[in-house]
């Protein structure tokens, strides 16, 4: 298990492609508490507690590398879903990543998700970084995976979601 400090540190030795899948609806990350409760009021945010991802994918992309992701969501959305789709998704988006949004409705009949269904990066169709949470959807830590089979089994997932999902900017929420 890596922390996730260490999983952020993945995209340093990467050289092609990074694709987050993320199947939950919910998300505790302690970074995002104050942000989301701002949003909730109807408050401004400076995006401040946000700047270290923002810098990290704009290094990266600058860098000819992609950064892609893929959010699975139930709907009706829940407000995590919302905030992210009003306020952090934009942001990220113009530092150089690719968000999609693919409602559960929208799926594919016999889908199978590898790895229990938790989330993931995929880096360079090689190495996997699974995230464990809490239930309170705190993530503790990533397993790196690397065993051929399961790496496949996602960049097939990742290969058939990807054209299934709507980008972001044409994407509205229910």
């Amino acid at each position: 298990m890596i922390t996730p400090e260490q999983r952020d540190a993945l995209f340093d030795d990467f050289t092609r492609d990074a694709f987050h899948l993320e199947l939950r609806d919910q998300y505790g990350v302690p970074s995002e508490t104050d942000p989301i409760t701002r949003w909730q009021r109807g408050e401004p945010d400076d995006l401040a507690w946000f700047e270290p991802w923002l810098e990290r994918i704009r290094r990266v992309t600058a860098a000819g590398r992609t950064v892609r992701r893929v959010r699975v969501i139930s709907e009706p959305v829940t407000d995590y879903i919302r905030w992210e789709h009003d306020i952090a998704t934009e942001p990220t988006m113009a530092a150089g990543e690719d968000i999609r949004w693919l409602p559960r409705r929208a799926l594919p009949d016999g889908i199978v998700w590898p790895l229990d269904g938790r989330d993931w990066w995929l880096f360079d169709d090689h190495l996997l970084a699974v995230g464990t949470f809490d239930d309170d959807g705190r993530v503790l830590g990533s397993e790196l995976v690397t065993v051929p089979e399961v790496v496949a089994a996602c960049v097939a997932l990742r290969d058939r979601l990807w054209p299934l999902a709507t980008p972001h900017r044409e994407f509205k929420l229910i």
